[in-house]
């Protein structure tokens, strides 16, 4: 299974950083950190942007986006294997 990272999420609910944040009551740039490094986000947020994108929690990445980057490229049978 491949997991999708809170800003795909919040992008695929139809919502802007801003509209997301001010749905949560949370301000936009704390928003923004954790869609770039959810590695420390709270359970109780993550269940909130569960339920806000409708995405159970399971299919959320949790890290860096990098880290998910890199995943992908490791998991994608068209990434390119240097000797």
């Amino acid at each position: 299974m491949i997991e999708i990272s809170l800003r795909s999420a919040r992008v695929n609910a139809g919502l802007t950083l801003k509209d997301a944040a001010g749905i949560l009551n949370i301000h936009h740039e704390t928003l923004s950190k954790y869609e770039t490094d959810s590695s420390k986000i709270s359970m109780s947020l993550l269940n909130r942007l569960s339920d806000l994108y409708q995405v159970p929690t399971d299919y959320i990445f949790l890290g860096n986006r990098y880290d998910l980057i890199r995943t992908i490229r490791e998991k994608s049978p068209y990434s390119v294997q240097l000797a």
